[in-house]
């Protein structure tokens, strides 16, 4: 069953509504490895309740609430759903994450682009997260590579195809970084990170790992994105997470669990508080995440 354009593009999402709790945000927390040493004291506000100020949410936390699920494997969507992959993460932050509350998830398609038979498509999922009083969170964009489904617009007798968003840019090549910060992962950090509700078991299984074309289980692109907005609140914004504005960043090769992961991160001089940034991981210095972009307040 081919993609089509019309029934995708107004699938009906029904509001996802979450109650997350202070336990639930130091879980993701430690989950990203913060407490990793028990005596770094910038750690302990996003997992200690004790904390003078009380618990605070990492601003990357709001990727996963108010998620529909992995609904692309739906049969009506017509997706071939063996073959998506999660391209980029794209976040802005309206106004600081609670560590504990009700909110609910608004999701629907706003792109599809259709990149040729053979080349894949682009869609673009967003997500509204607001509290259950309606005020706006966050706004989320999960940005998804249709391997298999190019060339669905020459079908039917011919499909829409969306303007795809705005492209991400590289970082600059012609000078080094501004900050760069280290950061190793635990080797049960996928083990973890899935208590978040992403059970897939490419991250826990190493036999359905092998069969995937992988020497052990991977790491989630989602926290890898994470790890990478925490290095950005500890290098540039004081390790307040109500600085962070945005984050966008594209997924270019897995992490492995246990790896080292060095972000690598530059001002853009013609923009105050914005960044540009990238991951690579030290032991194979691999590129993993790119095109990255971030404002800090």
């Amino acid at each position: 069953m081919a993609i089509r354009y019309q029934h995708l593009r107004n699938r009906d999402f029904s509001p996802v509504r979450q109650h997350y709790t202070l336990r639930d945000t130091m879980l993701y927390a430690l989950s990203l490895g913060l407490g990793n040493d028990p005596m770094d004291a910038s750690a302990l506000p996003f997992v200690y309740e004790g904390t003078p100020g009380g618990l605070r949410a990492l601003p990357s936390q709001a990727v996963v609430l108010g998620y529909p699920g992995f609904w692309a494997r739906e049969p009506d969507t017509g997706i071939d759903w063996v073959k998506l992959l999660h391209g980029e993460q794209r976040l802005r932050l309206h106004r600081p994450l609670p560590a504990d509350a009700e909110v609910v998830g608004h999701n629907r398609i706003t792109h599809l682009t259709d990149k040729g038979a053979g080349k894949g498509a682009i869609m673009v999922t967003e997500r509204r997260l607001e509290t259950v009083q309606g005020e706006l969170l966050a706004t989320i964009q999960q940005v998804s590579f249709l391997r298999g489904d190019g060339g669905y617009s020459q079908q039917d007798g011919g499909q829409p195809s969306d303007e795809p968003l705005p492209a991400l840019r590289p970082v600059p090549e012609d000078r080094p970084p501004d900050f760069v910060d280290t950061q190793p992962t635990r080797p049960e950090a996928a083990l973890l990170y899935r208590l978040m509700g992403d059970f897939n078991p490419l991250h826990a299984d190493p036999a359905v790992a092998s069969a995937a074309g992988f020497e052990r289980p991977i790491l989630h692109g989602l926290a890898s994105y994470g790890l990478v907005a925490h290095a950005l609140l500890r290098q540039c914004a004081g390790h307040d997470p109500a600085r962070l504005r945005a984050f966008d960043i594209r997924f270019t090769a897995p992490v492995f669990p246990g790896e080292t992961l060095v972000t690598e991160i530059w001002r853009d001089p013609q923009h105050a508080g914005q960044f540009q940034l990238r991951a690579r991981v030290l032991e194979r210095d691999k590129v993993v995440l790119s095109h990255g972009w971030a404002e800090i307040a």
